[in-house]
């Protein structure tokens, strides 16, 4: 009992890390960047107005925090602790005993990772490393999922074979996401194909040729 009350001590001690570099200005100014208002995809998205690099550093601080209670963090209603409990789960899968366990951990709480800068500082670093040994099938089925943020963490997770020059991953789920209605997919669709490009033009030019015609324009 005395060990929990210790790990809540250190979850409630970085919360009130956080709280001490919130910004209300800048919280004002992220709600309206991230689209919080009624109706918009990130409705309901609370801010503190923290940086991202003030967030890395309190993740460093508290880089020892069990992964459990990193997990209890990701599931706060406050974006911040959110995207801190990503980058401390970032770093806990660069251990090898933790790989698994953070990748599950991450697929069983893609409801929290409800943002795009959420998804997009962990996907490729988590869900793309942990597969690419392995079969990619999970990443099809976040694909189609009718979670808008599952489906930018399938296509997402593939900028980790971008980057060791694999690409086939990266097309196939571009050709599944090609009509997706959702500017935020059509962004990301769209960004992944540029960093196939930029390592290889002609791999590029070849999907676009086939396919420019019915991609959206904001994909384009």
């Amino acid at each position: 009992m005395v060990f929990n009350k210790v790990m809540e001590s250190d979850v409630e001690q970085l919360k009130r890390k956080l709280r001490e570099k919130a910004n209300s200005e800048k919280a004002k100014i992220l709600s309206g960047f991230f689209k919080t208002g009624k109706g918009q995809y990130g409705e309901g998205d609370v801010f503190l107005g923290v940086t991202v690099p003030e967030s890395r550093r309190v993740a460093k601080k508290y880089a020892g925090l069990k992964l459990e209670d990193v997990i209890r963090l990701l599931r706060s209603k406050i974006h911040e602790e959110r995207l801190t409990a990503l980058l401390m789960m970032v770093d806990k899968f660069q251990t090898k005993e933790g790989r698994g366990k953070v990748y599950r951990l991450y697929l069983q709480n893609t409801k929290y990772i409800n943002n795009w800068d959420l998804a997009d500082l962990s996907a490729d670093k988590i869900v793309g490393a942990y597969l690419g040994d392995k079969p990619k099938t999970i990443l099809y089925k976040l694909a189609k999922s009718k979670n808008v943020w599952e489906r930018r963490i399938a296509i997402l997770a593939t900028f980790n074979f971008i980057k060791n020059n694999e690409f086939a991953e990266t097309l196939k789920i571009a050709k599944i996401l090609l009509n997706d209605e959702h500017d935020l997919i059509q962004k990301a669709v769209g960004w992944m194909l540029r960093e196939v490009g930029k390592r290889d033009l002609e791999t590029e030019e070849q999907f676009l040729k086939e396919y420019c015609k019915q991609m959206p324009r904001v994909m384009l």
